[in-house]
């Protein structure tokens, strides 16, 4: 597992470095898991160690994603007080936000439909 591991940091940090070159446009770990998408499905089968050690350690880590979420369900437990004082605030911001988000893809798309030149039945 450490192999794996490795592995995969490693990917992560050629990632990152890529998206720092490129100032941030995509992502540096989804530049990563590109990679290493693309490294195991252009070598599958001519390297088992590489794919057993990732294979075996993604599917570890996946198994127990459930943790990683512990730490934030603590730290609103912690903030209940916090969270019931501007609860209604923070509902409202949510709400008004998705509606904008929501009215800004339709336009877009719309806008985007038309440069295109495409009519509204295609």
């Amino acid at each position: 597992m450490p192999v794996g591991i490795t592995i995969l940091l490693a990917f992560q940090l050629i990632g990152e470095i890529i998206a720092y070159a490129l100032q941030g446009v995509v992502p540096g770990p989804v530049i990563g898991m590109t990679l290493i998408f693309l490294t195991l499905s252009l070598l599958k089968g001519r390297l088992p160690g590489f794919e057993a050690a990732t294979m075996t350690t993604s599917r570890v880590l996946l198994a127990n994603l459930g943790v990683l979420f512990v730490p934030a369900g603590v730290g609103i437990i912690q903030h209940l007080d916090l969270l019931a004082r501007r609860g209604p605030a923070l509902l409202a911001v949510i709400l008004v936000s998705t509606l904008a988000t929501l009215i800004v893809t339709v336009f877009t798309f719309l806008a985007t439909k038309r440069l295109m030149g495409m009519r509204e039945h295609d």
